[in-house]
């Protein structure tokens, strides 16, 4: 019910054209009837040969109920649909924007083809919302009053007649339908997400399970799954054809019923026969507004588990909050970590413990350690991805609590092992780190970061396209545009968090030589567990299970003979 109440908060805005969309629909059945009713009277009335003049409202009422019908169903449909990619598309923004503050910290549990998933999958699946759930009773309510008040005209018990069916079709056979399809919709919504990923996964791991001879069994579980999907929905089909072909029965039995009734009211002259097969037709045709309702509670069923999903993620709560409204200042930007500790889980071993260090403003610190010594969770807390369970970080003089997240990151230029990069061009690429950059800061960046040459040599320069995470350029020069990237941000502190690994020596070197060069009057921070080029860091800092067990400079470490001399001589 919850996510139910969220839904409808976000179609509230839109009441007017919810409205709007419900007399069209209303008024598009209503034609239809009208057509059906005025073209049976037409024909009887023309079965006892009138005068042609006496012919022309009717016949003009059969041509204007014909277009209206048309017409009004294009409306409908325009200002319906209006209304929900509306009620769409603020779902996705209200998703994104409650998704963003999780990253890194809550999403790591999530795999990405669950996330696609939800994102495309499980919005979609709101579509149906306002268009198979909330307007069709609307509408048969209205259909009904309507229709049942101008029955009521000729005789009340027409009118009861449409109520009866109308409460069997609309009522009966859809609660006969939920109990048949109980459990289906989330089945189809749950099975729909696991799809998603394993096809994902397949993607994503080709290489592997092609490499591994699983190629094969991955596909025959994937089709398992599509199998069970299409299963599910083929019985959903059958059961929207037994709720048509049972509303078809209940309108025709109301057809007959009316007929008869009609029959007797003729027959004692309380009714004109002319009449007779206007109320019949009239009647079948306002069935229209009920065939939509039998699937209603499914439909329901899938939007509901839909939204669950969405919910789940909207409503977790990120592992860092802003707290502080400080803004930092371009000087003075020492980096001090006091006496910190940091574990990602209360059952888990500290990733950080007592951990105290100072970055000055300009200075360049390594930090180095086996895999797992916690020097990535430095660069973690740093950028506010995680919040540090004991002691305190300072940039500027103030603890890094009381600045905004996006400020601090902004002040930060990060390269990471895993430079992302997009499925766009080396220009577009470029700009997200400085969406306002000219072509002559772009190719500034580019040449200081050696790639200028190398993008001129590209068949579309600067407009070139890279590829889904840059599969077309090498290490070297994807490395190479993580730094050109880092430089068109101008950011005051630099970290490169095993920013080399993964490059061959001499790449290394040669990316590491204009590294050097970049850390000039910035503050730098070097994660890395390789020790190429750490002659020109003042200060190393040696991690061991999140402690600093050793720091100093590379000349005074290599004299100490512990465990910067072995990973050294490693």
């Amino acid at each position: 019910m919850k996510s139910m109440t969220w839904l409808i908060q976000l179609m509230l805005p839109y009441w007017r054209r919810i409205l709007l969309a419900l007399i069209l629909s209303t008024l598009t059945i209503s034609s239809h009837i009208g057509l059906m009713a005025t073209s049976a009277y037409l024909l009887s009335r023309a079965a006892l040969h009138p005068p042609i003049l006496d012919l022309m409202v009717t016949i003009v009422g059969v041509r204007f109920f014909g277009l209206s019908r048309a017409v009004l169903r294009y409306l409908e449909r325009y200002v319906s649909h209006d209304v929900t990619f509306r009620v769409l598309s603020q779902i996705r923004v209200k998703f994104y924007q409650a998704v963003e503050p999780l990253a890194p910290a809550r999403l790591k549990n999530f795999r990405s083809g669950d996330m696609l998933s939800r994102i495309v999958a499980d919005v979609e699946t709101q579509q149906n919302l306002y268009l198979r759930v909330f307007a069709p009773p609307f509408v048969a309510l209205l259909v009904l009053f309507g229709y049942g008040f101008f029955l009521a005209r000729y005789d009340v018990r027409f009118s009861f007649i449409l109520a009866a069916c109308f409460l069997v079709a609309g009522l009966g056979i859809p609660w006969g339908i939920k109990g048949l399809s109980q459990g289906i919709g989330h089945q189809i919504v749950a099975l729909k997400a696991e799809l998603a990923t394993q096809v994902a996964d397949s993607f994503l791991g080709i290489t592997e399970l092609v490499a591994y001879g699983q190629a094969q069994a991955h596909l025959e579980k994937i089709q398992q799954m599509d199998k069970k999907l299409m299963d599910l929905q083929r019985r959903i089909v059958r059961l929207s054809a037994l709720s048509a072909a049972l509303t078809g029965m209940i309108a025709n039995l109301g057809l007959w019923l009316v007929l008869v009734l009609g029959i007797l009211l003729v027959e004692k002259g309380k009714l004109s026969g002319v009449n007779l097969g206007m109320l019949a037709l009239g009647t079948f045709s306002s069935f229209e507004a009920l065939f939509p309702l039998a699937l209603v509670p499914h439909h329901l069923e899938q939007n509901r588990a839909a939204a669950d999903r969405l919910l789940e993620l909207i409503e977790a709560e990120p592992a860092v909050k802003d707290s502080g409204h400080l803004s930092p200042q371009s000087e003075g930007l020492d980096i001090v970590f006091q006496d910190v500790s940091l574990r990602y889980e209360q059952d888990e071993p500290w990733a950080l413990k007592h951990l105290s260090f100072k970055i000055p403003q300009q200075s360049k610190v390594a930090i180095v350690g086996p895999s797992g010594a916690g020097k990535t969770s430095v660069v973690n807390l740093l950028l506010r991805f995680w919040e540090y369970d004991e002691g305190r970080i300072d940039l500027g003089g103030y603890s890094l609590r009381e600045y905004p997240q996006e400020d601090v990151r902004g002040f930060i230029g990060v390269v990471t092992q895993r430079t992302h990069l997009f499925n766009a061009t080396i220009r577009e690429n470029l700009l997200l780190a400085n969406p306002k950059a000219t072509d002559e800061e772009l190719i500034h960046a580019a040449q200081q970061a050696k790639l200028h040459d190398f993008i001129l040599s590209l068949p579309q320069g600067y407009n070139s396209f890279v590829g889904e995470g840059g599969f077309k350029l090498s290490g070297g020069q994807r490395q190479r545009l993580a730094i050109a990237r880092v430089l068109l941000k101008n950011a005051p502190i630099l970290i490169l968090d095993e920013a080399m690994a993964g490059l061959d020596s001499l790449t290394e070197r040669e990316v590491m030589d204009e590294v050097y060069q970049l850390m000039e009057g910035r503050s730098a921070l070097v994660i890395t567990h390789r020790l190429i080029g750490l002659e020109k860091m003042d200060e190393i800092l040696v991690l061991d299970r999140g402690q600093i067990v050793e720091r100093g400079t590379h000349e005074e470490l290599l004299q100490l003979r512990g465990l910067y001399r072995k990973m050294w001589e490693i």
